[in-house]
């Protein structure tokens, strides 16, 4: 039996419509940190075409879900997940313009989506022998779910990241890395509720998130690789050591906050409410630029 959705919070969700002026952005925004400013910027190659598919795949599942509540919570993630991938295209633009070409990388992004992880055609090229066309979504589901996971936690670690401000990191991009944090934190139960709804069994969790892992570090480096290489102002080589020594100041995420992460999403009690401050990512999105802006009376 499909388990039902936990109602832990009573936050409802909305669509902020931010902008960025990117003007003024330099090609490193990380102050002499080429390598941890391109992983972030792996988020603007990588993010919007993963977030549109995060909104066609939950628009398919909108007529089979039987809770409202849960329903009222998967239109407004659809809402905010479709602004994401516009503000982050919008990085991407200015990246492109600035003489960074991204292009290439994110027609990867645009077949892994599109083509491999999108909806079956006739001939079923992109699902299993015999799988019905509802598996085929649950299985989409189960896999963006443990991908909600990782963008909660990123989601957390940029609110809290204070290295980012003591290096002088650029404000706008700031402000778009915590907008969107933040957001991630607030929606964070959606995708795994939604999941559990319509199926919810811990083996497909626990292959969804077998599945996930790798592939995210697969998009992550590749992507650093492929924007340190052509980096118009300073071409170079991403490196593990760089890594290394941009999460020892804080600049990224460590493996130990990574690894720490992933074993939480194999307990069998596991829900999302355990990842995040939604205080304060709430508080945040009142103080936000952008999102003050966007939310003011026109």
């Amino acid at each position: 039996m499909s388990a039902e959705p936990i109602n832990h919070e009573q936050i409802v969700l909305h669509a902020r419509d931010v902008e960025f002026d990117w003007a003024a952005l330099p090609m490193h925004w990380v102050p002499g940190e080429p390598q941890a400013t391109h992983t972030v910027n792996v988020l603007h190659i990588a993010l919007p075409e993963g977030e549109r598919w995060f909104v066609e795949v939950f628009k398919q599942a909108v007529p089979l879900i039987r809770d409202e509540r849960l329903k009222e919570d998967v239109l407004g993630f659809i809402g905010q997940e479709a602004m994401h991938a516009e503000a982050h295209d919008g990085a991407a633009a200015h990246l492109e313009t600035a003489g960074l070409h991204v292009r290439p990388y994110i027609a990867q992004m645009e077949w892994l989506f599109r083509k491999l992880l999108g909806d079956h055609d006739p001939r079923g090229r992109t699902r299993r022998a015999g799988q019905s066309e509802e598996e085929w979504l649950i299985e989409r589901l189960g896999l963006i779910a443990a991908i909600e996971h990782y963008t909660a936690f990123l989601g957390q670690w940029v609110l809290d990241a204070k290295a980012l401000d003591e290096a002088g990191a650029d404000p706008t991009m700031l402000d778009l890395l915590r907008w969107h944090g933040a957001e991630e934190v607030e929606h964070r139960s959606v995708a795994y509720d939604l999941f559990c709804h319509l199926d919810g069994r811990y083996s497909r969790r626990v292959r969804s998130m077998a599945v996930v892992t790798p592939a995210l570090f697969w998009v992550f480096a590749r992507g650093t690789r492929f924007l340190m290489a052509n980096d118009p102002t300073r071409p170079g080589k991403a490196s593990f050591r760089g890594y290394l020594g941009a999460a020892k100041k804080g600049l990224l995420p460590g493996p130990r906050d990574l690894l720490r992460e992933i074993r939480p999403y194999f307990r069998k009690s596991y829900h999302p409410t355990e990842t995040g401050n939604t205080d304060q990512a709430v508080a945040y999105l009142a103080g936000s630029p952008a999102a003050q802006a966007a939310d003011a009376p026109k």
